[in-house]
């Protein structure tokens, strides 16, 4: 399988994404693309990966369509609609409890903040609170899937793939 990707320039730094036909595979704030694709599971990790343009990159492809909604809706979040990147589709692959916590994560509101506990309490599993917290860690496709917007228990920041600085960014973002 061919993967697309596209780097944008945020108020944040670089962000990219790396989409196939159907969904956003992995997403961050990052330009360093390998690093992304490291993050997808093996089962989804595509054979390649290409930028739109490239000689061999596919053009009208189901990818083309769905990278260019991706970087709309990424666009979208930073010039206000915070809740664009909700509308993506994402795809990524676990156990059964990391792949439903995904989903629930993509249920917390912009602007709104809970605690890994409370995290936890959503996937119908209040005492997971350490497997919580591991699949905010493993999440491949930041903003997509927001795992910026759960704090510790004593509401502090807690840990972010992409440093403190761009969580806070984009917790107070969301805030306004």
């Amino acid at each position: 399988m061919t993967a697309l990707t596209t780097t944008l320039t945020t108020p944040d730094g670089p962000f990219s994404v790396v989409v196939d036909d159907e969904s956003v595979l992995a997403a961050g704030w990052t330009a360093d693309v390998a690093s992304l694709v490291a993050l997808i599971h093996p089962t989804l990790r595509p054979a390649e990966v290409q930028v739109p343009g490239e000689a061999a990159a596919p053009s009208g492809s189901l990818a083309t369509a769905m990278l260019s909604d991706a970087a709309k809706a990424v666009e979208a979040y930073y010039a206000g609609d915070l809740a664009a990147p909700g509308r993506v589709p994402v795809r990524q692959a676990s156990g059964p409890y990391r792949t439903h916590a995904w989903d629930v994560l993509r249920t917390v509101e912009p602007g709104e903040r809970i605690t890994y506990s409370e995290y936890a309490e959503r996937t119908g599993r209040p005492a997971a609170v350490r497997a919580a917290a591991g699949a905010c860690a493993m999440n491949a496709a930041a903003l997509f899937v927001p795992c910026h917007r759960i704090l510790r228990t004593d509401g502090t920041l807690g840990g972010f793939r992409y440093g403190l600085p761009v969580k806070e960014s984009l917790l107070a973002r969301e805030l306004t």
